[in-house]
């Protein structure tokens, strides 16, 4: 009677574990389900938006609308001097927020302990990166613009850009750096090197692919800013002579032809070649880090 009962007791223990494994590869499957499709959603978003762009506003993207100024307020002519300002207060931000940033980032993981100095510099630049960028205009237009007196300018412009990508490179770069091994450090304190000589010939370059990331992201939002340049930088059609001279870039000049209905399909040209430039910086720079990191191991 007693091993009839075991017997059972197995059978019934088998069943349970049978049910269980059926249910996890069932919930398994659901799951990986659910991923994907969040995965494809995502894509299919992204694919949607830019060919639904390129194919409303490539065929206006010519050698002459590419190399002319505009006429009669952008209804005519080309978008040349949005390309220059694009760059020139993009780049002038990148080149004054990256070294800050990344040296934050250095200060922060290598020559400070746990304590109420990098918590504050922390929560400060969290609190930053979730400020809205139309914030970020109103305080370069009150503080570059008028206090200062800089006038709507390029310079104007880069200083307010730079101040709104720090936070993304400083938090990516501290990041990038708490990610290299201990090992590496204690190894190249072992062979007698300095804090400074770890961190230039060991520390940077293993986190050089995170860091580059960081720069990749600040100058995305930096091209595709609106609110903080518009109020700083202003929109003028001209080809800037200085720095202190007014300059229009890509989404200001989208936005006008588009919120003045001044000529869709110009704005739409526009966007078109707004998102092919923002595709080839990031190629380029992922391409370069690909090619780094390959080279580094």
């Amino acid at each position: 009677m007693n091993l009839v009962k075991e017997e059972e007791a197995r059978k019934i223990d088998r069943y349970i574990e049978n049910a269980k494994k059926v249910n996890q590869h069932v919930i398994n499957a659901r799951v990986t389900a659910a991923f994907a499709g969040a995965t494809a959603l995502t894509v299919g978003l992204l694919i949607f938006i830019i060919v639904y762009i390129l194919s409303r506003g490539f065929h206006m993207v010519t050698p002459a609308f590419l190399l002319e100024t505009p006429r009669q307020m952008g209804r005519a002519g080309g978008i040349y001097p949005a390309i220059v300002g694009t760059i020139l207060v993009t780049g002038i931000a990148v080149v004054i927020a990256a070294p800050v940033g990344v040296a934050t980032a250095i200060y922060l993981t290598e020559y400070t302990r746990e304590s109420w100095l990098p918590r504050i510099v922390r929560f400060g630049t969290e609190n930053l990166a979730g400020i809205p960028s139309i914030i970020f205009g109103l305080f370069g237009f009150l503080f570059f613009v008028i206090y200062l007196d800089l006038g709507w300018s390029i310079l104007s412009g880069a200083l307010t850009l730079s101040a709104m990508i720090l936070p993304t490179i400083v938090r990516t770069s501290e990041e990038a750096i708490k990610a290299v091994p201990n090992a590496y450090r204690e190894i190249s304190y072992a062979l007698g090197s300095t804090r400074w000589q770890t961190v230039t010939g060991v520390i940077l370059p293993t986190a050089l692919p995170g860091i580059v990331t960081g720069v990749v992201l600040a100058i995305g939002r930096s091209i595709g800013e609106t609110a903080a340049v518009i109020f700083t930088a202003g929109a003028s059609l001209r080809l800037p002579e200085s720095l202190l001279d007014p300059v229009r870039t890509l989404p200001v000049h989208f936005y006008i032809l588009a919120r003045e209905g001044i000529s869709m399909d110009n704005a739409y040209g526009t966007a078109a070649v707004l998102i092919v430039l923002i595709l080839i910086i990031n190629i380029a720079a992922y391409s370069i880090m690909n090619r780094f990191v390959a080279k580094s191991r």
